[in-house]
């Protein structure tokens, strides 16, 4: 079960606050990697068919599949803090069975089924806290630092919040933190200028998704996490999330 964390760093320098998740790719680990303390955002409407239940393996054969969390019922307009998973093993056991086919071609299927099962032994119905937990685990194995907090947690006091990208901006300033850093899907609406006039760096993450090898004809990128661990070390894995550029 997550634990809550609950030492902040003495100067969060670099913050990340990302939405929590299912298993996500690379790039969302190398936010982790780069930055000193992140933030799993949780006070926001919950995104359905989006990556907070859900992401992308391989198929046996050609393409790939996806890997799915089910959720609970709950509202349209429910937030990502009231979405719980649902109970039972069922959906963890459907998982481990679509995995399966990669014994036959992956060199860490063990490594990764071990990881698996023990994420899924976490009794934790919240999807923020499971997908939380869940990232602590795959950083563990990484032996990636992870000094994290989920949002609903924090009890931060927020400055005015008037435009989608400040969320980010005040809960920056609430952590003391001098550079807020973002993937750069968020350029669109991310205003630098804003950030440097209430004293917070803009950051973008960059990362080049180099092919690795998935013993089989055609690659298919930005896939999981789970995908990417089952073909690489640990120290594989960790170069590949250095392979990044941090630009404002």
């Amino acid at each position: 079960m997550l634990s809550k964390q609950q030492t902040l760093p003495v100067v969060a320098e670099k913050v990340a606050i990302m939405q929590p998740y299912f298993f996500p790719y690379l790039g969302y680990f190398a936010l982790i990697k780069h930055t000193d303390f992140f933030v799993s955002f949780d006070p926001v409407q919950y995104i359905r068919k989006g990556w907070m239940n859900r992401n992308r393996v391989l198929k046996p054969g050609e393409g790939w599949q996806y890997i799915t969390a089910p959720v609970q019922a709950a509202d349209r307009d429910a937030l990502i803090k009231e979405v719980q998973v649902v109970e039972g093993e069922a959906w963890k056991m459907q998982i481990l069975r679509q995995l399966e086919h990669y014994k036959k071609r992956a060199p860490y299927y063990a490594e990764v089924t071990a990881l698996l099962e023990s994420c899924f032994a976490s009794p934790e119905l919240s999807i923020s806290r499971l997908n939380t937990f869940y990232l602590l685990q795959v950083c563990q194995y990484l032996a990636i630092p992870f000094s994290y907090d989920i949002f609903s947690d924090l009890n931060l006091t927020l400055g005015p919040v008037a435009a989608p990208d400040e969320w980010a901006l005040r809960t920056s300033q609430a952590l003391g933190a001098t550079t807020y850093v973002n993937a750069p899907g968020g350029r669109e609406f991310f205003h630098p200028e804003k950030y440097a006039s209430e004293g917070v760096s803009l950051q973008f993450l960059d990362i080049t998704l180099e092919p690795y090898s998935q013993r089989r004809p055609t690659f298919e990128a930005g896939l999981s996490i789970v995908d990417v661990l089952m073909f690489n070390t640990p120290e594989q894995v960790c170069a590949m999330l250095d392979n990044v550029v941090l630009a404002g």
